[in-house]
C-alpha cells in the first residue's frame, strides 16, 4: 500500500508526469520573467529620475493598497467564478498597463502617471493572484504534491534569476522596452492558460456576504500553525526590505552601475533556486517548523551583512544566503496552506496569504524608503535584519506548535479532500 507513495517521494519529477502540470509550470514561469524584468526596470527608471531613495519605497507603497484592499475580494472571485476565466482578464489588463508604462517612459510622462498605472497594475494583480494559486495545486496528485510545490518554487526562482538578467540587458538597451517585454510575456501566458483543459471552478464560496468573504481569515486563524507560518513570514518580509534599495546600492554605495544592480537583483533568485533545486532532489523536510524558523534567523543575519558591505562580491553571497535560506521558508508555508486547505477554500486563504506575504513585501519596500531617506539606506537593511532576528525569537516561544512540527509529508492525507483536475 505504501509502495507508489515511497515511489513518488523518491522519484524528483513526479509532478511532470500528472498531464497539465509542465504546460502551466511554464506559462507562470514566463509570466514571472517579463514580470522580474519590468521590476528592475521600475526601480531603474524612477530613481534614475528622481535621484529619492523615498521614490522607490513609494513604489511598493504604491503596490500594497490593492494588495490590502482587494485580496480577500479575490479570494472570495477565485472560490466562486471560473478561476481560468479570471486569471486571463487580469493578465490582460496587465498587459495593456505595461504598454501604459511604457509609452510613458519613452515620453517621459509625469511620474505620477507612472505610479498610476503602477497602482492600476496592482489591482488586476491582486485580482487574479488568488485565482493562480488555485488552479496550480488542483493539478497535481496527492502523493505528487510535496514534489510540485517544490517544482514551483524553483520555477519561480528560475525567472527571478532570468528575468533580472534579461531586464538590465533590456534597459541598458531601452528602458520602456523592459515594459514590452512583459506585456509580450502576460500575452502568451494568456494564450498557454487557453490551451489547458480545466474543470470548471465549482462555485462554492456561497452567496456574496461579508462571512463568506472573511472565510478565509476564520480558516487561517483558526488553525495556529498556518497563522505562525504566514505571519512568520511577514515581518520577516517586512523587515527585511533590502531588495527595494538595490538601486540605491547599486549607484551610490557599491558604484556598480546597471549590469552591477542586475547581478544584484538576481543573487537572491540564484540563491532560492539553487536550493530549491537541491530540495526537490533530497527527501521530505523533518522537522519543517524548526527548519523554517532557522532559515529565517539565517536571513536576517545575512540581511545585516549586506548592509554593512562594501565590497560587491561578499555583497552578492549575502544576497545569494537571503534567496537560499528563505526558499526554504516559502516551501515550507506554501506546502502548508495548500495541503491543509480544502479546494472549496483555496482562492480565500490564499487570499489571506498574499495579504500577510505580498502586501507586507510592499509595504516592506515602503518602510525601508522612509527610514533610507530619514536615517541613510545603511542603517534601513541592518536595521530591519535585527527586527527580523527579534522575530523569529519572540514566534519560536509564542507558537510551539510550529516549532515542534514535524514532517511536510504528514499533511498530505488533508489534500485528497480535492480531487485532481483533469487536463488533456
Amino acid at each position: 500500500m505504501t509502495a507508489p507513495d515511497t515511489q513518488h517521494a523518491l522519484d524528483p519529477y513526479a509532478a511532470f508526469r500528472v498531464p497539465g502540470v509542465l504546460p502551466y509550470l511554464l506559462g507562470m514561469t514566463l509570466l514571472q520573467i517579463g514580470l522580474a524584468a519590468q521590476g528592475l526596470a521600475i526601480g531603474w527608471d524612477i530613481y534614475q529620475r528622481t535621484g529619492q531613495p523615498l521614490s522607490l519605497g513609494l513604489v511598493g507603497g504604491v503596490q500594497a493598497i490593492p494588495m490590502m484592499l482587494l485580496s480577500l475580494p479575490a479570494g472570495f472571485l477565485a472560490d466562486r467564478l471560473d478561476r481560468r476565466a479570471i486569471v486571463v482578464g487580469c493578465l490582460a489588463c496587465v498587459a495593456v498597463c505595461s504598454l501604459g508604462l511604457a509609452w510613458v517612459s519613452y515620453m517621459h510622462g509625469a511620474i505620477w502617471l507612472m505610479y498610476l498605472l503602477l497602482l492600476c497594475d496592482a489591482i488586476f494583480a491582486t485580482l487574479g493572484r488568488p485565482a493562480i494559486a488555485s488552479i496550480y495545486p488542483s493539478l497535481a496528485t496527492p502523493e505528487t504534491f510535496e514534489n510540485a510545490m517544490k517544482w514551483h518554487s524553483s520555477s519561480f526562482q528560475l525567472s527571478s534569476v532570468i528575468g533580472p538578467a534579461i531586464g538590465a540587458f533590456i534597459i541598458a538597451w531601452l528602458v520602456p522596452a523592459a515594459y514590452l517585454f512583459n506585456a509580450v510575456t502576460a500575452t502568451v501566458c494568456v494564450l498557454v492558460l487557453l490551451m489547458l483543459r480545466l474543470r470548471p471552478s465549482p462555485a462554492s464560496a456561497g452567496a456574496a456576504t461579508l462571512s463568506n468573504v472573511l472565510a478565509g481569515v476564520r480558516f487561517v486563524w483558526s488553525r495556529d500553525v498556518l497563522l505562525a507560518a504566514i505571519s512568520l513570514d511577514l515581518f520577516a518580509v517586512l523587515l527585511g526590505g533590502a531588495v527595494y534599495l538595490l538601486p540605491v546600492y547599486a549607484k551610490d554605495i557599491l558604484h556598480v552601475g546597471k549590469f552591477g544592480l542586475g547581478w544584484l537583483r538576481a543573487a537572491p533568485a540564484v540563491g532560492a533556486l539553487t536550493m530549491a533545486f537541491l530540495l526537490t532532489h533530497l527527501p521530505a523536510i523533518k522537522r519543517a517548523g524548526r527548519t523554517m524558523l532557522l532559515a529565517v534567523a539565517g536571513f536576517g543575519v545575512a540581511t545585516i551583512i549586506f548592509g554593512i558591505s562594501r565590497n560587491f562580491y561578499l555583497s552578492l553571497a549575502m544576497l545569494f544566503l537571503t534567496g537560499a535560506l528563505d526558499n526554504i521558508s516559502v516551501v515550507v508555508r506554501h506546502t502548508l496552506i495548500q495541503g491543509l486547505t480544502p479546494d472549496a477554500m483555496r482562492g480565500r486563504v490564499s487570499a489571506v496569504n498574499h495579504i500577510f506575504i505580498g502586501s507586507s513585501n510592499e509595504i516592506g519596500g515602503l518602510e525601508s524608503g522612509v527610514v533610507a531617506q530619514c536615517l541613510s539606506p545603511v542603517i534601513s537593511v541592518i536595521a530591519g535584519g535585527i527586527g527580523t532576528l527579534a522575530v523569529v525569537i519572540a514566534w519560536a516561544l509564542a507558537f510551539p506548535r510550529l516549532r515542534r512540527f514535524g514532517t511536510l509529508s504528514s499533511i498530505m492525507p488533508e489534500a485528497e479532500e480535492s480531487a485532481p483536475v483533469p487536463t488533456a
